[in-house]
């Protein structure tokens, strides 16, 4: 078999993680990181990824949530703004690790490229919480963000579900439900960066780059066991949803990532939806880019491409369809 393109950049990533391999996801090790306060994880995140901007706002919050309080964290560029648009984002990490520090540059990053506010949430995990804790608190933090900009100190005009990799699919299940009933200011935009859009079929990149390229099977099988998701549910497999009136959708993947073809075909049943959708993929790229633009430089230029196309369908589009 002929080996797939890969950047030099990326390679190179790989090869360090191949002499210092992370260990395998399991009860053992979730216990362990859970004992890790969230700025070392954060440290830990500089190996690969680059700083926090300084921003003009970078405050913590605080909303009620369906099972007690959620932590939010904002950033935005500028100290006061007119209305608008604010981001809400969801972290990676199979829903099972991740959090609002170790995202902190991703999303500070989104705020300063797009000039808008960004709210980063801190949604319940599992193995503690199962699905469909994560869909629930992230559905929560959208409608919260959408009527309570007093709380932000902004005028929120419509949203921006912004996520990487289970928080790109909490982006796709989030959309689904505020497009069935609305929130208090639409969603102008879906940015889904590399989700996992349907978990209940095996598609073809899964076997072809489920080892050897930074998401790996055996941790995806963990993942899955351990957040329990029903597979069937558009709550958890957002391909599988009627996708008409679908927001507006910008969706990015990399061409060596085991969810690469679930997020194909996603944008391109988007297409045949009507549903405006911009498709960017990241070649010779792997799952998780976006959070590690210091270990794979070239991922910073894939990052600003995505959010010009974020940029174009937002100038284009109407508030909502």
């Amino acid at each position: 078999m002929i080996r797939p393109h890969i950047r030099d950049d990326a390679q190179a990533y790989l090869d360090a993680l191949a002499k210092q391999p992370r260990p395998p996801m399991n009860d053992q090790t979730i216990a362990m990181i859970r004992n890790i306060p969230p700025e070392q994880l954060a440290v830990m995140m500089s190996m690969s990824e680059l700083p926090v901007p300084e921003l003009a706002v970078d405050r913590k919050l605080t909303m009620p949530g369906p099972a007690g309080p959620i932590e939010l964290r904002m950033f935005d560029p500028r100290a006061t703004r007119e209305p608008g648009p604010v981001v809400v984002f969801y972290h990676g990490g199979g829903f099972i690790v991740g959090s609002i520090a170790t995202h902190a540059s991703f999303a500070a990053e989104i705020a300063r490229q797009l000039d808008m506010p960004v709210v980063s949430v801190e949604y319940r995990l599992a193995p503690e919480n199962k699905w469909p804790a994560a869909p629930d608190d992230a559905e929560a933090a959208a409608r919260w963000v959408a009527q309570n900009g007093a709380a932000l100190g902004r005028e929120v005009t419509g949203l921006v579900l912004s996520g990487d990799s289970a928080g790109g699919t909490l982006t796709l299940s989030t959309a689904l439900a505020l497009r069935d009933k609305p929130a208090a200011v639409p969603v102008r935009l879906a940015l889904a960066f590399y989700p996992m859009a349907d978990g209940s079929r095996t598609y073809p990149s899964v076997a072809q780059f489920g080892d050897g390229y930074g998401l790996n099977t055996a941790d995806t099988a963990y993942y899955n066991e351990a957040f329990a998701p029903d597979v069937n549910s558009p709550r958890h497999s957002a391909l599988l949803a009627d996708l008409v009136d679908f927001p507006p959708t910008v969706l990015a993947t990399a061409s060596l990532d085991p969810l690469r073809d679930g997020g194909r075909a996603f944008a391109s049943k988007l297409a045949e939806a009507g549903v405006p959708v911009s498709f960017y993929e990241a070649e010779g790229n792997i799952h998780g880019f976006a959070t590690f633009r210091k270990a794979i430089p070239s991922a910073q230029d894939d990052l600003r491409h995505i959010l010009d196309l974020a940029k174009a369908m937002l100038a284009a589009g109407p508030a909502s369809r």
